[in-house]
């Protein structure tokens, strides 16, 4: 275990990826995960994981999921070893409490792994994680700006950051994300029991404050939005 000293003024760039229902839920509330992206939009999220120095979830999303979070195309795994990067980008978990089952897939595919935590946390994991990732502690509480200090300091440049609506409210609240990559599904879900995109938070600026639709496109039966959270218009803009 490590813990994250005075983090440096460099952070990665960071990108939330996210695809979400019409009325803004990132799955149902069934035991199952509901697959809400098409075949290309999986597709376009493998190429920008692959374009990716390091990916980001958190800890619920791996225990909902359980997911390997690796590049699935062996020829643009293929074209990052060409390039001298590993076959798969960095992966990273948070988790303040440290609940993290070492059964899990994650744990058992692709290369280095990060784990953010608490003393707390760090405690609980103990040396249940050894050999399986490096386990860095946050401090008393899991500050963001501070890990992408951490990040930078590790070289990442490109963030990639899959959620779930904890971590993305985190990033969109502390304001350090630079971009949303936002795939819509043509699928209503209407449970409140349901997880969504984002909650409740102080984002900065407010609902006064509007972000810069960047582009806007379709992958099949599916909308594709960017936004620069960092980049504000006015009301003509």
């Amino acid at each position: 275990m490590s813990h994250a000293d005075g983090a440096p003024n460099r952070r990665p760039r960071v990108v939330l990826s996210v695809a979400v229902s019409i009325d803004g839920y990132l799955d149902d509330a069934g035991p199952n995960r509901l697959l809400l992206s098409n075949d290309a939009d999986f597709d376009r999220v493998d190429q920008l994981r692959a374009d990716s120095d390091a990916i980001l979830i958190g800890a619920e999303t791996l225990r909902r999921d359980n997911p390997r979070l690796l590049v699935n195309n062996a020829a643009r795994r293929a074209a990052r070893v060409a390039a001298g990067k590993p076959e798969n980008p960095v992966r990273a978990i948070v988790s303040a409490k440290g609940e993290l089952d070492p059964a899990l897939r994650f744990w058992h595919h692709g290369g280095d792994r990060l784990v953010y935590t608490t003393d707390a946390g760090a405690e609980r994991i103990g040396n249940s994680l050894t050999g399986l990732a490096d386990v860095v502690s946050l401090g008393g509480a899991v500050d963001f700006a501070t890990l992408l200090g951490e990040l930078g300091a590790r070289g990442i440049e490109h963030l990639m950051v899959e959620g779930g609506g904890t971590i993305h409210t985190a990033f969109l609240s502390g304001g350090l994300a630079d971009e949303i990559l936002m795939a819509v599904a043509p699928i209503l879900i209407g449970d409140p029991a349901a997880p969504s995109f984002l909650g409740p938070a102080a984002y900065p600026g407010g609902p006064q404050r509007r972000m810069r639709l960047a582009e806007v496109g379709r992958v099949g039966d599916m909308a594709l939005l960017r936004y620069l959270p960092q980049e504000e218009v006015d009301e003509d803009g």
